[in-house]
């Protein structure tokens, strides 16, 4: 039995305005060994985007395709997919959007819990507007720390909003599999939708994307990649092309998940129309900071909050408020949004005893690790090539082609994939590193690891890959370099 919250208490240690899964580290790393109290205020389901609409349920849809691919791709195995069985397994997977466990470990944690909307009211501050309409106040000792997240951002297209078009809440808590599917977007979140809406028996499936690539803010060759296969697959690609008009003469609001309304008409920029019975919204996030009370703390509402390496807000004196997850812009990654509320929460927890050694951020934020769960899956850690470049780094690249390996021909006679090391040729050190290919995500920590220790390649020489593995590539990699390098010395 959880114990309960004391309905009268109004101050903690620490307050962090908002219980999605970067809230929880915070509250837990301030609190674990400070002796320090933590609260959580939330008005939705504690566990956030990732837990109910995003990582955990769209991975839940992914693995079901993916396992039906590896299968089409094997000789002697073959297997089916069911869409009411992988639907069902989603819900499994996120608990049936019950969040009384999340709430049943914070409290057996020691951490409590207040249901409501919070927001800033003044330093160290948060009013929280209760569900009965009562507001309750509470002031934190020491610090607050804002995990508000983000939403979906819905473009300025003439019809679109009043089609009532699903984002991406809707499409991984979709109660039912459309025909046909327009998605507006190019980025992480419309590319593993295509890939799962196609996987669970959508007919018609089209990505509409005003770039010219898929996954633009990765190396080239992974958007083309990806774009291959879909295309392969079915998929209708419209790349550099934009939605001029959204028709839909009955939207109805019938409820997440569940197609919102009649068919939508959907007219591009050079005059395609495309009909559909549904249209995804994956086009971007927008910060959640617009009513949250910054303006009480001499902050403007809307867009990222500026943090400091320790997640400190910027232009907030005191040191007393803290951003971390999407809301401070560094990084739209549930996991780079946990690493900072460690750091975060250890701060809090550092000068709440006084201590000038603080923890900081930075060095994890040279790692920056990312799995787009496509078929193929996109793995990437650091800095592009571009990136590095625009940095002013010394930049040497190698790639050598996945499917030349031995570990990843076992998964697959015809393993399509790339890999590629983004090396500061200066200090001959790995900054950046990507792979596409088929069961490629658990090579990132290896890239990860090496950027953020800044292991030499000399080295990394020494870092024997098991055989026959696809963590092989690290050492195709180093070799294909070494010949690089001696040729470029006439050797």
């Amino acid at each position: 039995m959880t114990p309960a919250v004391d309905p009268d208490r109004s101050e903690w240690d620490v307050i962090v305005l908002g219980g999605a899964a970067a809230g929880e580290n915070a509250a837990q790393y301030a609190s674990q060994y400070s002796g320090l109290s933590a609260v959580l205020v939330e008005s939705s389901l504690l566990g956030g985007e990732c837990s109910y609409w995003a990582c955990m349920p769209s991975k839940a849809l992914l693995r079901p395709v993916e396992v039906v691919d590896a299968a089409a791709h094997l000789s002697g195995v073959s297997a089916q997919l069911d869409p009411a069985g992988a639907l069902d397994r989603r819900d499994r997977v996120i608990n049936g959007l019950d969040d009384s466990s999340q709430v049943a470990w914070a409290l057996d944690t020691g951490i409590d819990v207040v249901r409501g909307y919070g927001r800033l009211a003044g330093e160290r501050t948060v009013a929280v507007s209760r569900p009965d309409g009562s507001t309750r106040t509470l002031t934190a000792r020491h610090a607050v720390v804002i995990d508000t997240g983000s939403c979906p951002a819905v473009p300025d297209v003439p019809g679109l909003r009043a089609a009532l078009p699903w984002t991406s809440r809707d499409v991984t808590t979709m109660r039912e599999v459309p025909r046909r599917v327009v998605i507006l977007g190019g980025g992480v979140v419309a590319c593993e939708a295509a890939t799962w809406l196609h996987g669970l028996g959508v007919a018609e499936v089209t990505v509409v994307h005003r770039g010219e690539q898929l996954l633009a803010r990765q190396e080239p060759f992974a958007g083309e990649l990806v774009g291959e296969e879909l295309r392969d697959g079915g998929v209708r690609l419209c790349l550099g092309r934009r939605m001029s008009q959204v028709k839909r003469s009955d939207a109805r609001d019938t409820g997440q998940g569940l197609v919102h309304g009649g068919e939508v008409s959907v007219t591009l920029d050079d005059g395609t129309v495309i009909v559909a019975d549904e249209v995804v919204v994956a086009a971007g996030r927008t910060p959640n900071t617009e009513d949250i009370g910054l303006e009480t703390v001499g902050l403007s509402p809307g867009g990222y909050l500026d943090v400091d390496d320790h997640q400190g807000v910027e232009g907030v004196a005191g040191s007393w408020l803290y951003a971390i997850g999407d809301v401070c812009g560094r990084a739209l990654l549930t996991h780079m949004g946990k690493y900072q509320a460690r750091i975060a929460g250890e701060v809090i927890a550092a000068r709440a005893d006084g201590s000038a050694d603080l923890p900081s951020a930075a060095a994890g934020h040279l790692g920056l690790p990312q799995v787009t769960f496509t078929n193929p899956e996109v793995g990437s850690a650091g800095r592009t090539e571009q990136q590095a470049r625009d940095a002013g780094i010394d930049v040497e690249v190698v790639e050598y082609d996945l499917g030349a390996l031995a570990g990843t021909y076992v998964m697959r006679a015809d393993y399509r994939g790339r890999a590629k090391l983004v090396i500061d040729r200066t200090d001959d050190v790995v900054v950046g590193a990507t792979f596409v290919g088929a069961g490629i995500a658990e090579l990132v920590h290896s890239a990860t690891t090496a950027i953020v220790g800044r292991v030499p390649l000399s080295t990394l020489w020494h870092v024997v890959p098991s055989y026959p593995t696809a963590s092989e590539i690290w050492l195709r990699l180093l070799e294909t370099l070494r010949s690089q390098r001696h040729a470029a010395h006439g050797k």
